[in-house]
């Protein structure tokens, strides 16, 4: 039988680990990801170092994470190949250093995009003032160079975020087509443009790996809507229950 390299392209938050008000129980667990300051963040659970391990035996780990170069710097997870950040912006080689092939491409088209993130990024903090919300449009950049918009409420009330959506930020993008989409996950209002995407940069990745290797296997794993165009560029996908992919996908059939 041919034997194939096979390789886990993995969404980090939500998938391998989460935080602590989102673990069913507090037993067996062991952080995973850390502020700044250091103190943890985010954590795994038993059956997910089960997974972890079970993945590590036969699979090279790729994470394909929203977190930036800093962010992803704080997570305790033992990954040594290709990682793929901001939401697909940022490629790092297995070396850590950064593919510069695809920051010169990522670059050109987030500098289009740059005006259209500012404008709603205006748009969203006026609307936050006459309305009193505490949270403001963070732009959020890596190596230089800017990618997306996110704003979350201050207070962790998700339904916050709502009348910001459907008021702002929709109509905005419907506005003569504009080309941004939504990520709406919890407490997590996300505007990307839609030249920033995990499945570009997977696919990216995938064509070196299958230059070095030859035929290959790809599984891809995540729990959002956002995650399924880079898992729908692999072979095989893995979903995670109780996530929002699932409950999209498979708990509602």
């Amino acid at each position: 039988m041919k034997k194939f390299q096979k390789f886990l392209f993995a969404d980090l938050d939500d998938t391998l680990f989460q935080s602590l008000e989102k673990c069913a129980g507090r037993d067996g667990l062991l952080p995973a990801a850390f502020l700044k300051d250091g103190s943890p963040i985010s954590y795994t659970t038993e059956g997910q170092r089960a997974f972890i391990a079970f993945a590590q035996d036969g699979m090279t780990m790729i994470p394909a994470t929203a977190r930036n170069f800093d962010a992803f710097r704080r997570v305790d997870l033992p990954f040594a190949s290709w990682a793929v950040l901001d939401y697909g912006g940022v490629v790092l080689q297995p070396d850590g250093a950064i593919d510069q092939q695809w920051q010169e491409h990522m670059r050109g088209a987030m500098q289009a995009a740059l005006p259209g993130l500012r404008e709603l990024a205006a748009l969203i903090d006026a609307w936050a003032e006459r309305h009193a919300f505490k949270g403001r449009a963070r732009l959020i950049e890596d190596f230089g160079t800017p990618f997306y918009l996110v704003l979350k409420d201050p207070d962790k009330v998700a339904e916050r975020l709502e009348p910001i959506e459907r008021e702002v930020v929709a109509p905005w993008i419907a506005e003569v087509g504009r080309d941004y989409f939504i990520h709406r996950n919890g407490n997590n209002l996300a505007i990307l443009p839609k030249a920033l995407n995990k499945a570009h940069a997977v696919a990216h990745v995938t064509a070196r790996l299958r230059a070095e290797h030859g035929d290959i296997l790809t599984f891809g794993m995540g729990d959002s809507r956002s995650d399924a165009r880079f898992m729908a560029a692999c072979d095989y996908a893995i979903v995670p229950r109780r996530t929002q992919l699932a409950g999209l996908a498979l708990e509602t059939l």
